[in-house]
């Protein structure tokens, strides 16, 4: 019986459109799998941040603002997908939900259930957005210049490493990728374990020049050059290098790619190992903004702020910062979201 039979025959369909799933393990893993859901963990912050499903975020069924938190940020005509330790807050939640007008699919026996399942959990950080046609994309934040995007079922990975402070396992803790980008060559960019541990038959992998003289295989994409990636995300490398006296030898420029992905109206700039360059002008309409800003190698804070208003995203989100001080970058930018967050 195909996927949709099956929750067709699960659902119970409420007044107001709104409906209701309780899924076994399987069917709930198939539903994510889809990437048409917002998955949310009702747990507590604390359990959440012991592990939890790969794509979802966290807002606590107790707070006392859980409904505000949920319809800030989740539309009603995305379907939402719960769960909590064993099923009962998530079942709470899911009929609180349904009388806020969403559609809903609730993990029978929660997390607990999951594990025994052996299905894959992290402990990273998720931040949502929404693509112009509401489809959730769902942007891991796993440390340095490292990320992992979810849209429409396809996994984008961004400069995986193992190493580099905390192990990333990636045979275990994420599923494999449809594809992954590489900004430049260095090591704490370009990891082949990683790389290898992602890696399934379809694996689309794109890199700068210098990173496929290194491994010897994948796509290389130039300065400028535009393609396309599984799930029909439109990318395009642009330039990253330094331009200060006596830092150019870091990442000269022609080598490095920053990167703009197009998820279906969504514009997320993934800026690479850079300072704040001229190109940065001729960059349109971008929606997320990732900017590095650990000097000497990329940015200052002083020159982050300015990238940040020559761009002009919605959100920014500063990443490979090291021991960088961010605290002094959202009272700068107050005309800009800016989401400090453990990006090491």
């Amino acid at each position: 019986m195909k996927l949709m039979s099956i929750i067709t025959a699960l659902m119970g369909v409420f007044a107001g459109g709104a409906s209701r799933a309780d899924l076994p393990v399987n069917e709930f893993a198939a539903i994510l799998g889809e990437g048409t859901v917002a998955l949310v963990d009702v747990r507590t912050a604390d359990e959440y941040a012991a592990g939890h499903i790969p794509c979802a975020t966290n807002v606590d069924w107790y707070a006392t603002d859980f409904m505000a938190k949920i319809e800030a940020s989740i539309p009603k005509s995305c379907p939402i997908a719960v769960y909590c330790r064993t099923g009962k807050r998530s079942a709470e939640a899911t009929e609180k939900l349904i009388e806020a007008g969403y559609s809903v699919y609730n993990l029978q026996g929660g997390y607990e259930a999951w594990i025994r399942s052996r299905k894959t959990v992290n402990k990273y950080c998720v931040e949502r957005f929404f693509s112009g046609g509401g489809q959730p994309v769902d942007i891991t934040l796993i440390k340095h210049g490292t990320l992992a995007i979810s849209f429409k079922g396809k996994w984008i990975h961004v400069d995986p490493v193992s190493g580099h402070g905390t192990p990333t396992d990636y045979s275990v803790e994420f599923p494999k990728a449809d594809a992954i980008l590489i900004t430049h060559e260095h090591g704490d960019h370009l990891d082949a374990s990683a790389i290898k541990a992602l890696t399934k038959d379809d694996t689309r992998l794109v890199m700068n020049r210098k990173s496929w003289d290194k491994i010897g295989h994948g796509d290389v994409m130039d300065n400028g050059d535009t393609g396309n990636l599984p799930g029909r995300v439109i990318i395009t490398a642009v330039p990253a290098y330094n331009t200060t006296e006596g830092r150019e030898q870091f990442h000269p420029k022609g080598n490095g790619n920053g990167y703009v992905l197009f998820f279906d109206g969504l514009r997320v700039y993934i800026a690479g190992d850079t300072e704040n360059i001229p190109e940065m002008a001729e960059l349109q309409d971008i929606d997320v903004a990732f900017l590095p800003v650990n000097q000497p190698y990329t940015m200052t804070v002083d020159q982050c702020v300015a990238a940040a208003r020559t761009i002009a995203p919605k959100v920014l989100i500063p990443y490979h910062f090291s021991q960088t001080d961010l605290s002094s970058l959202p009272s700068r930018l107050p005309e800009i979201k800016v989401l400090l967050r453990d990006m090491q």
